[in-house]
């Protein structure tokens, strides 16, 4: 009882109205979905990138995600192949890890992160016909999904397990907060709070316990520029994820609701609303 009155209290106030609202302008739109679906390449002008309304709405589809952040310079995870016909798939020719996940979604749905056939985030094991079966019956269920096929890149200690994620919550350019998760899967881990200078911040999330202070990555430096360069672009709020790995960072995804803009912590919300007000004045 106690913990359901306080995520009420938690989950109400200005900064999740604004997600809220995001949310329901984003995707009410009739047109929503054919914009997700338009492919786009990092060949594209940005013009073109931006020829729509809210524009920024391509992005949930990860293979765009992709092509924009190459755009604007930055790493991906190699291709090893993009499709929703699953038959053309020869997992015989995949490399020992790689990782696989949909062209749309969220929370690490469906999502394989293959290590010598074990998924790394629910530690089962899978034959290529186990995984194929799963991939065909989601797309069943939703006509035309997409998988992409994916390098499954290594942590800074060229280690093959689940990466640290660096979450850079961004207002056109201004970084408001960098968290950081080391996990131990999609839902389990700890995380710290940083400035972009990392100096160490209060809680502003809920979601993981908090574990001591850490290091800044080898390639933090070049991670911050991309990620204020990919923010300048974007214009609005967003937070964008990166991967630190012995090449260099590389890109994850962007996310322009984080989870719908609950569970962040009175200190959180407040932060988050001064940038927003200071850097992305009247912006959705």
């Amino acid at each position: 009882m106690i913990k359901t009155i306080l995520d009420y209290f938690r989950n109400r106030g200005e900064f999740p109205d604004r997600i809220r609202r995001r949310h329901e302008t984003f995707w009410k739109d009739p047109n929503a979905k054919t914009l997700v679906a338009k492919k786009m390449y990092s060949s594209d002008s940005l013009e073109k990138w931006k020829d729509a309304g809210n524009w920024q709405r391509k992005l949930s589809n990860k293979f765009n995600a992709r092509e924009f952040a190459k755009l604007n310079g930055c790493q991906v995870p190699d291709l090893y192949w993009k499709g929703t016909n699953i038959d053309e798939v020869d997992f015989h020719a995949l490399p020992k890890h790689y990782v696989i996940r949909p062209i749309t979604g969220h929370s690490s749905k469906l999502v394989f992160v293959m290590d010598n056939g074990v998924n790394l985030f629910d530690k089962k094991k899978y034959s290529f016909e186990d995984i194929a079966k799963a991939l065909k019956q989601a797309i069943q269920e939703k006509p035309g999904l997409e998988f992409l096929f994916e390098e499954f890149i290594q942590n800074e200690r060229g280690e093959y397990a689940i990466p640290n994620d660096y979450k850079f919550l961004c207002f056109n350019g201004e970084i408001a907060c960098v968290h950081v998760i080391t996990r131990l899967s999609p839902k389990k881990g700890f995380s710290n709070f940083y400035d972009e200078n990392w100096n160490k911040l209060k809680k502003m999330h809920v979601a993981y316990p908090v574990k001591e202070d850490e290091q800044p990555p080898a390639c933090y430096p070049e991670m911050l520029k991309l990620a204020k360069k990919i923010s300048k672009e974007y214009k609005i709020f967003v937070r964008l994820d990166f991967y630190a790995t012995p090449k260099g960072p590389v890109f994850g995804e962007f996310t322009p609701t984080p989870s719908m803009g609950m569970n962040f912590t009175t200190y959180g919300k407040k932060r988050m609303l001064t940038y927003w007000d200071k850097y992305c004045e009247g912006l959705i």
